[in-house]
Parts: C-alpha cells; structure tokens; sequence
C-alpha cells in the first residue's frame, strides 16, 4: 500500500468552501487569536513582574497562560492563513507537531488544574501549614512533572497515529490535525498503540477529575463550616470558576477523542473542537484576571508607573 503522507500530505476541511466566508472566518478567528494572545501575555507579565503576585496560585496561573498561548498559537494561525489564502495543505511533518502539541499541551494543562485544586485545598484546608506544604520547590516540582507528562503523553499519542499506514483519501475532515480525524483515513487495522494511549489517556484524567472533586468536597465542607456569609461567598467565587472551566476543558475533550467519529463528520464535531481550542484560553484570563482585584491593582500600578515615567521623560 502506498503511504500518502509520504506523497502529497494532507488536506484541512475548513468551515466553508465560499471563499467570502472563509475570509470572515479567518478575521474572526484571527480577532479571537489576538483577545487570547494579549490577555495571556498580560497574565505571564503581571505575573512576572510584580512580586506581590509571586505565590504558589499566581505561579500555577502563569503555567496555564504559557499552555493556553501554546495551545492556540498553533492550529489558530494554520487556520487564519489557509482561509485568506485559500490553501489547506499541511505536511506531514507539521500535521506530527500539531498533533503532538494539540494533545500534550491539554494534558499539561489538565495536570495544572490539578494542581492548582490542591493549592486551593491547602489553602481552606490546612491555612497554618500553606507555607511549608506549598513551598517553592514543591510548586515548581508540580509544574514540572505537568509539562514532562503532558509532553510524554502526547509524544506517544503521536507516535503511535503516524506510525499507521494512510492510504485512499488524505482530506483531514477537521480544521486541525486530530487523532480521531486521521483514524478516519487511516488503513491500518492494528491500533493497538494508539488505544493503549487512549486508555492512559483516561486513567490519567480519570484520576486529575478524582483529585479535583476529592479537594473540591474537603473544600466545601470547610467553607460551609465558615460563619460569615461573606466569607463563604468569597471562597465560593475563587472554587466554581475553576471548577466550571475544569468541566469545560474535559467535557469538549472527552467529545473531540473520544466521540465516536460520524461519516462524513457532522458540523457539530467541528463545533466541539472550537470550543476545547478556543474557549479555555478565552475564559482562564476573564476568571483568574478580570475578576481578581490584586491583578486589577497590579495593572493599575504597572500603568501608571508607565504614564508617570514617560511624562518625566517628557
């Protein structure tokens, strides 16, 4: 059999064949790709930047921007290029790194969360020993074994897709290279590689979503112990936003892998990938940013630093 990956690539079906809508498509996402990239970026220098913002959460947050600019820098601007130019292609080579990044990145990003749960759990849980528990070394260990299991996860995932023979079409029905889009066109009846990688996949999830939950009900049963209502609605507006993108990322990404895959590929397929690319990046800075007074103070006194430093320039 001729392997076709090897010949003329692959093909990306994107959202319209109009080339009018095409081009509104790609200024859209291309609007989208900007608002994702400067909220984060803003994260990671507030973060940075400021040493009032040098705690163990605000740490685990500049991890999550670092993952969500990743996340999106790569299939986002594939997809704004190859609608205002018309072209779908994609190379073998690049469809191997967009998978690989598109499936360690969220792993990594699901490991963070995890972490950040604990952190909250400390914090309500156990407050007099939040200092020693939470030390530096430990947030950076964390963070670490995040991004060295996402990267190992999505390395075999890869591996184990482009080990597979293509053959008969090379049309990608999918806006970016997925596993389950290239299981479609794939000839090979051995999958046994990738199977084992979906089922570690699940095992891992399944035990961030166990740890989340188990931290989120000591959580809440020390807040409800709390006798002021204003406390406990303060701890109850830091717990539900994580909690809610949480379910968010899992739920759109237990759809896109785990769905079975529909022929042709329905519109809705496409949606739910939107949304697992598109909507944690968006939401992770509106919760953690817009809604926490010490960043709005931060960005405040970064300004007006700013302003106060060009006038005496001037």
């Amino acid at each position: 059999m001729t392997n076709v990956t090897l010949v003329a690539g692959f093909l990306l079906v994107g959202f319209s064949d109009i080339q009018e809508l095409q081009i509104v498509y790609g200024m859209l996402f291309l609007v989208i790709y900007l608002a994702i990239l400067m909220s984060n970026l803003l994260i990671i220098t507030l973060t940075t930047l400021d040493l009032q913002l040098q705690t163990p959460m605000y740490f685990f947050l500049k991890n999550l921007s670092f993952l969500d600019v990743f996340l999106v820098s790569f299939p986002i601007p594939n997809f704004i290029v190859n609608n205002l130019t018309d072209s779908n292609s994609i190379s073998p080579l690049r469809c191997a790194f967009q998978l690989l990044l598109m499936t360690s990145i969220p792993a990594g990003e699901v490991f963070v969360l995890t972490a950040m749960s604990y952190d909250q759990y400390v914090a309500m849980c156990c407050p007099l020993h939040y200092e020693v528990i939470m030390n530096g070394g430990a947030c950076v260990l964390m963070a670490g074994v995040s991004w060295a299991v996402g990267g190992l996860f999505g390395a075999l995932y890869t591996a184990g897709t482009f080990f597979m023979p293509f053959c008969g079409s090379n049309v990608i029905p999918q806006f970016f290279c997925d596993v389950p889009s290239l299981l479609r066109i794939s000839c090979s009846e051995t999958l046994l590689v990738v199977y084992i990688s979906i089922g570690i996949g699940m095992c891992l999830c399944m035990s961030c979503f166990i740890s989340i939950v188990t931290s989120y009900a000591y959580i809440f049963s020390t807040v409800l112990k709390i006798p002021a209502t204003k406390g406990q609605s303060k701890a109850f507006s830091i717990c539900f936003p994580h909690l809610i993108v949480f379910t968010l990322f899992i739920i759109t990404a237990c759809f896109v892998y785990l769905k079975l895959s529909s022929n042709p590929p329905a519109v809705i397929d496409r949606l739910f990938s939107v949304i697992y690319t598109v909507v944690p990046p968006i939401l992770n800075p509106v919760i953690y940013s817009l809604r926490n007074k010490d960043m709005k103070w931060t960005l405040m006194r970064l300004l007006h630093k700013t302003c106060g430093q060009e006038s005496h320039s001037i």
